[in-house]
């Protein structure tokens, strides 16, 4: 990458550096196998004495490799749970074989079609993206049934129009409303490239070309298919208008005033629920309590002194910069007086021994290690009386090269002239702030210990985790502003009406809200699923309004009554987006199978957002409309 980085990357080290990719891959393959082979075998052995002792398993092999079990488990119960669901979803909305068997064929393609290309890019599919499959069967399932639905009902409204003339006609109506849904949602998942972790942006790519398979299969295999098995005599077989969207229709015709202030109540409660907004997560929260991971983690935090691991280094000021140097060296010839030797002074022993006790004593911090506890050791050893440099200086050069790489080296580097000092953060702790400790840290060595800023850093798991969910944090933050300002310029582009355009996102913008304000309030930390709940949910609740304002300009041109074209637009329409917001809000709910906690967060908060995102679109939408008349006086 560095000879990249200067423009000496040539063809030959293309090559070279794809053969390398290769056999790593072949290698990392083989000892990932390899490994998931030692840990079976590892608690075979476990198993036998479960009952006469306690034994745990643990270590990032263990986790790595239960990791992986779980994306597989997960792919295969999200995957078969959602196609269940469809197929159930499908016979009660259309009661006939031929409707549940059309559908699902154009599913099933559009998810092979996927995985292949998959395979052949070379994507990884990891925790983040294992609920990809879901997705795709849960937002082709809605294309599919838009279709069905309104070529089902025209077929009712024209009895003696053939197939192939009310597939065209359905085909031609639909694929505008349904482009602008797919784009709005490809601009949802797109907003996931601009987090800088790879396994988000991965999934963002992966949901982007999933959505235009499934956009290509619905309009060329679906019709197809219609076109072959569909009789002459189809008809609509629900004649009975749904309950659900009459009520809906009669509330937003007549409960103005409850609409608003359930829509001011809904304002309040997202903006205080926001303000509480927090990235906290640990590792060890990721997972049910049932879990190997989580009760091995758990032992390590209460009995072996802590989990994620973070270093302090403390860099001392250059020879000729060192103000107090210990008399002891003077006593030395010049030509004995070798950097190693040198090193040892007691104001850099007391500099590291004053920053290992402070970190000791913060509540959150279990085990310290650092060059101060061999010290202390061997001052214990010498009967309490304090080591100075000459002497450190002389031990340091008795102790054997392989003792000193074990238990001297990780803690003092002379080249460097710095010291580290190792301590492990208690992370099952609930009243721990994994940000606000590493901000304390940072000021306390500067104000209280006074150390200059540049004379220490903080590294290590801890701080690659911080950062990585804050940076996430402020990108979603900014992202989620473009996600808005992009469905807004496509809801102009496709409706070309500002006014008609703001009402639309409306009701989407305040469901992702109030969800994001709900995971506040409850006090539930945004992690690297959550976080990108609310674009996610814009990008696929949209859907609904893209659908029903393009229905209720259609229907208006003929009827030219507001009233008269809502309640023909919930009759119709307004069943197609019941039935499909029904189908995602219980698609997700299917994560909740998973083993990993913020993948049962995402299904849970995503179909509570697209359910208040369904209610939104069927009331307050439509009373925005016969308030403001966006298509003109009756």
């Amino acid at each position: 990458m560095d000879k990249k980085g200067r423009g000496q990357f040539t063809s030959e080290h293309k090559k070279e550096y794809k053969i390398f990719l290769k056999e790593y891959d072949k290698y990392k393959k083989s000892y990932n196998q390899k490994n998931h082979q030692n840990i079976n075998e590892i608690r075979m052995i476990i198993e036998k004495y479960k009952d006469t002792a306690q034994i745990h398993l643990g270590g990032i092999p263990m986790i790595a490799d239960d990791m992986m079990t779980y994306i597989k488990n997960d792919i295969v119960v999200f995957g078969a749970g959602v196609f269940l669901f469809i197929v159930c979803t499908l016979w009660f909305v259309f009661r006939s074989l031929l409707w549940v068997f059309i559908p699902l064929l154009s599913c099933f393609f559009s998810v092979i079609i996927m995985i292949g290309l998959l395979g052949l890019v070379g994507w990884k599919v990891t925790v983040i993206s294992s609920n990809f499959i879901a997705l795709m069967l849960i937002l082709t399932m809605a294309m599919n049934i838009h279709i069905s639905v309104r070529y089902l009902q025209f077929k009712k409204e024209n009895p003696n129009i053939s197939n192939s003339e009310a597939i065209l006609w359905t085909s031609s109506r639909m694929f505008w409303p349904i482009l602008y849904t797919v784009l709005t949602t490809i601009c949802a998942f797109l907003s996931l490239i601009f987090s800088d972790i790879k396994p988000i942006i991965d999934f963002g790519w992966m949901m982007t070309v999933g959505l235009l398979v499934s956009l290509s299969i619905t309009f060329t295999l679906l019709p197809v298919v219609l076109n072959i098995l569909s009789k002459e005599n189809t008809s609509y077989k629900d004649e009975k208008k749904s309950k659900i969207t009459t009520f809906l229709s009669k509330v937003s015709q007549k409960n103005t005033k409850t609409i608003f202030v359930s829509t001011f109540f809904v304002i309040i409660v997202s903006i205080i629920g926001i303000t509480k907004l927090e990235v906290e997560n640990s590792f060890i929260n990721y997972f049910d309590k049932k879990t190997e991971i989580y009760k091995g983690m758990k032992l390590i935090d209460d009995k072996l002194g802590g989990t994620t691991p973070l270093d302090v280094i403390v860099k001392f000021p250059d020879k000729g910069e060192e103000k107090e140097v210990d008399d002891d060296f003077d006593n030395w010839n010049d030509e004995d007086k070798d950097d190693s030797k040198y090193w040892f002074t007691r104001n850099k022993i007391d500099r590291i021994t004053k920053v290992h006790d402070y970190l000791d004593s913060l509540e959150e911090v279990g085990k310290v290690i650092s060059f101060a506890s061999l010290v202390r050791v061997a001052e214990d050893l010498n009967d309490g009386k304090q080591l100075q440099g000459l002497e450190m200086g002389v031990l340091y050069t008795k102790i054997p090269d392989s003792i000193k790489k074990d238990i001297i080296d990780p803690y003092i580097s002379i080249k460097n002239n710095e010291a580290r000092i190792s301590l492990r953060i208690l992370d099952s702790r609930k009243d721990l702030r994994r940000n606000d400790l590493i901000k304390k840290i940072n000021y306390d060595l500067e104000n209280k210990l006074g150390l200059k800023s540049e004379e220490f850093k903080l590294a290590g798991v801890l701080i690659l985790f911080n950062n990585l969910l804050q940076s996430l944090f402020k990108s979603q933050i900014l992202t989620l502003g473009v996600v808005m300002a992009g469905i807004t310029i496509m809801f102009l582009i496709l409706f070309r009406n500002i006014t008609l355009s703001l009402i639309g996102v409306v009701p989407n913008f305040m469901a992702a809200f109030l969800i994001l304000g709900i995971i506040g309030l409850l006090g539930i930390p945004l992690d690297m699923m959550t976080i990108t709940i609310a674009a996610i949910t814009i990008g696929i609740a949209v859907d609904n309004s893209i659908h029903y304002i393009y229905r209720f300009k259609e229907e208006f041109k003929k009827i030219n009554n507001y009233n008269a074209t809502l309640e023909k637009c919930h009759d119709t329409v307004g069943v197609a987006i019941l039935n499909t917001s029904i189908t995602i809000v219980f698609g997700f709910s299917i994560l909740v199978l998973s083993n990993f906690i913020p993948t049962i967060y995402f299904g849970v908060f995503t179909g509570l957002a697209m359910l208040l995102a369904m209610i939104s679109v069927l009331t307050l939408l439509p009373k925005l409309i016969l308030i403001v008349k966006p298509f003109g006086n009756a």
